[in-house]
């Protein structure tokens, strides 16, 4: 089956693409916000980048960052239109399928385009805020959403919530499951950074707080339990503008056992794993969220955030990870955070489930042969 993949520059998409290498498949990606970069992880896979500049003239940067209004006059003359060289390509390319990797981005710009060639099947990846979120902020957005769906004749979700939320807003085509967006985990390369329960003392927390994250709320509540977490180490990951700030003004940096990082390789962040007893991870909005799936793989206790029901597909409250109700209410998760270090036997067999009955289906071994069955499935139902 020749596929032509849409989607942005991401690692999760790269992830999921590498379980197609070897399995017989012609696969191209077109980069749809063109980083004009050629990525060595998907070496397989023929790439289509440096599409959108027609010239790239001096102090363009510059020109966008401090005069954007007079960068928007510009663009007609020197950018390409997506649409009409995504069109380009697929008249080249003629592929079986188009795969678009989330609404916004990779579905949205080509969707007259696909309109005129029904003949060729459209598979959509939906993860992350894709249906969830994008249904809630505003007519245009489900306008949009209203006229993609329809077209669509296969998808994957990261979760059960959004392959409910898709059938409600117009899809009507073949459900192909629900993976994890990145495709799985090498649960072996994985294994090596995980320490024994009772070398653990990290208490990890994802550092976004933005229009849909809510860091801020959990170190609200962690400033009401400094003593309590004296003997604990408290690592943040990801960390954003806002949170910095606000570990600065609440002088969260001068405690002893604080520590605080920006954008880290993800390498760091599963190393910090390792040694974690608790995983903190909140936001008002979210998919199936890939740093609780990797807190997972880690044997480390989750307390997340459970928008629209998501993370209780995976977690069961008190038994193998906490749930926050109210992603804005630091009272709670303070509690939470409460009855997670005073309950360590709840830890242990929380840890012990998903090790035994959660871990296991997110090892990429299984989830790819799954994968490539479901590939199978559509190529089989190409001659329809």
């Amino acid at each position: 089956m020749k596929i032509l993949m849409v989607s942005m520059f991401s690692s999760h998409f790269f992830n999921w693409t590498r379980q197609l290498k070897n399995a017989g498949h012609v696969v191209y990606w077109f980069d749809v916000f063109d980083s004009n970069t050629r990525v060595k992880k998907i070496d397989f896979v023929h790439q289509i980048t440096g599409w959108r500049y027609k010239y790239d003239y001096p102090g363009r940067h510059l020109i966008k960052s401090k005069l954007p209004f007079f960068y928007k006059f510009l663009k007609p003359f020197s950018e390409r239109e997506l649409a009409d060289v995504f069109e380009r390509e697929l008249l080249k390319i003629e592929p079986d399928a188009v795969q678009s990797f989330a609404l916004q981005p990779a579905a949205f710009p080509i969707l007259e385009v696909m309109k005129k060639y029904p003949d060729i099947k459209w598979i959509l990846s939906a993860w992350g805020n894709d249906l969830y979120y994008r249904q809630q902020t505003g007519k245009k957005d489900l306008d949009k959403i209203h006229q993609t769906l329809p077209e669509i004749d296969f998808l994957f979700t990261d979760c059960n919530r959004d392959m409910g939320v898709a059938r409600n807003l117009g899809f009507k085509g073949i459900e192909m499951g629900v993976f994890p967006g990145g495709g799985g985990y090498e649960l072996d390369y994985y294994s090596k950074f995980r320490r024994p329960f009772s070398e653990r003392n990290i208490i990890l927390i994802k550092g976004y707080e933005s229009h849909l994250g809510r860091c801020n709320k959990i170190l609200e509540s962690i400033l009401k339990l400094k003593a309590l977490l004296e003997d604990y180490e408290i690592v943040i990951f990801g960390a954003n503008q806002k949170v910095l700030a606000y570990v600065k003004e609440h002088k969260l940096d001068k405690w002893n056992n604080f520590k605080c990082f920006q954008k880290i390789p993800n390498k760091e962040v599963l190393k910090y794993m390792g040694g974690s007893m608790l995983y903190i991870g909140n936001s008002i909005s979210d998919g199936m969220p890939n740093t609780l799936l990797e807190a997972v793989v880690m044997s480390v206790f989750p307390i997340q955030s459970n928008p629209g029901g998501a993370t209780e597909e995976i977690i069961t409250h008190g038994k193998n990870g906490l749930l926050i109700t109210n992603p804005e209410n630091s009272a709670e998760i303070g509690d939470l955070i409460q009855q997670a270090i005073n309950s360590p036997s709840m830890l242990k067999l929380g840890i012990e489930y998903n090790d035994q009955y959660t871990r296991p289906n997110l090892d990429r071994k299984s989830v790819r042969e799954k994968v490539l069955a479901k590939y199978e499935e559509i190529k089989d139902n190409l001659a329809h």
